[in-house]
């Protein structure tokens, strides 16, 4: 059931190569990893399903598991994510890409389902699209996006899939949650690997990669000054902080939205006015959702907001904004610019929703800094090669990256940046390990 590729414009592959090479710069832990791929084939025969942002950081992730031997299949993780030219590059280079920018949700479930129709041993998640829509299939679990991913898949058998696969790999907070709530129930049916909890994932991409792309976004988006802006930062969790603190940085007034005490309670500590959604839907000037929760910003937050103000989302999928509540308050909506939406109020106040409440920063800009989806992507690489090589060891639940993947992709970013870990003495380390040494 192979398809070919599904893509916008094959005219566009030399530039989406230019960029990809271009990225190449900025990602060296990959391309170590590439060389020792391209060597020891680790991945030789396995088949992977990817449901990913199709961007020059992803082109790479996949050439480097081809390298290794695999034969990827890839589609799209949101509609309005994709980069149409790196996906020219790589069907042009012959992988199977099923991903163009502004799909319908038809279009984005049959992409999926293309995936599925290619047989994957092996699936890599943005948000558990791709996981979720198998686990749907197996437990018969009607919904209107299965409508579009049946007629794709045909008579692929999905219990001959399962009886087939190997593991997964889930990148975000978002798609991590979902998969620990099918653990929860029992109906988890494969082991997971959670990319996103690993600390040289979690420490890095999502507060200091989302917090610049979200920022660069929203700037690339409308040109607004951050500096003296009063700003609501909605979640304080790894990304909801990142962005925070940036803001700061550039100078905004930034108050924390957050439903955890604990973290609210560390927003506070560290400087930021913490406020109920209600409190300060009637002062900010820019709004950005962070909290992987749905409506946080709804009807009743709306109706207290000024004038002119700017709604923006963070979060993996386009929930955390209520646009059905923003839909049905207006008397107008206009798009004014190629990513501001304007909605028009009975009392005549304008609010603006940026990306259509999808994520801004890949939405109206390209998504994070290839430096950071260098250690993101190279843990995606290795535990993908971790599962190859434990297929059928692996208990079946939501697993955490092996600790020695995680600390040797920090150890070679460190080395590309020239900076030098310290080394314990052997006095140091028995002494770590004991515990009958005291105070002397």
């Amino acid at each position: 059931m192979r398809g070919t590729s599904w893509i916008r414009d094959p005219s566009l592959a030399e530039v989406g190569e230019r960029r990809i090479e271009w990225t190449k710069n900025f990602t060296p832990v990959l391309m170590r990893i590439l060389e020792r791929f391209r060597r020891e084939k680790p991945l030789n025969g396995v088949r992977i399903g990817a449901c990913l942002h199709v961007t020059t950081e992803t082109a790479i992730l996949v050439e480097v598991l081809e390298e290794g031997g695999a034969e990827v299949s890839i589609c799209a993780s949101n509609p309005m994510s994709t980069q149409d030219d790196v996906a020219a590059a790589l069907a042009a280079r012959g992988t199977r890409v099923y991903a163009f920018r502004g799909q319908t949700t038809r279009e984005y479930y049959e992409c999926i389902g293309h995936v599925l129709a290619d047989e994957p041993q092996i699936t890599i998640d943005d948000g558990a699209d791709l996981i979720s829509t198998i686990h749907k299939l197996y437990y018969g679990i009607e919904s209107e996006e299965l409508k579009y991913v049946r007629p794709i898949i045909g008579d692929l058998d999905v219990r001959e899939l399962l009886g087939r696969m190997i593991g997964g790999c889930e990148e975000t907070t978002t798609g991590v949650l979902r998969l620990r709530a099918l653990a929860r129930d029992g109906k988890l049916l494969y082991p997971v690997i959670a990319v996103n909890d690993a600390e040289s994932k979690k420490l890095f991409d999502n507060p200091i990669g989302t917090g610049q792309s979200a920022l660069d976004g929203v700037i690339r988006a409308t040109g607004m000054l951050l500096a003296g802006r009063d700003v609501v930062v909605v979640g304080y969790g790894n990304v909801g902080s990142g962005i925070a603190q940036r803001l700061r940085g550039m100078g905004a007034r930034v108050t924390v939205v957050e439903a955890n005490p604990i973290r609210a309670l560390r927003a506070l500590m560290e400087g930021f006015a913490v406020e109920s959604m209600k409190k300060a839907a009637a002062h900010g000037e820019l709004f950005i959702t962070a909290t992987g929760n749905i409506s946080v910003i709804r009807r009743e937050h709306f109706k207290l907001m000024r004038d002119g103000a700017i709604l923006a989302n963070a979060g993996h999928f386009d929930v955390e904004i209520d646009k059905r509540d923003l839909e049905a308050m207006s008397i107008k909506r206009e798009r004014i610019l190629p990513c501001i939406d304007m909605y028009v109020l009975e009392d005549g106040r304008r609010l603006y929703l940026l990306g259509e409440g999808r994520l801004v920063n890949l939405v109206c800009a390209e998504g994070h800094p290839s430096d950071v989806m260098d250690m993101s992507f190279s843990l995606q690489a290795l535990s993908a090669e971790y599962l190859a090589r434990n297929r059928g060891k692996l208990p079946i639940d939501v697993l955490n990256v092996p600790r020695e993947l995680d600390e040797l992709v920090a150890k070679l970013k460190l080395e590309s940046m020239g900076a030098e870990v310290e080394e314990l003495t052997p006095e140091q380390i028995n002494y770590l390990r004991s515990w009958e040494p005291g105070s002397k």
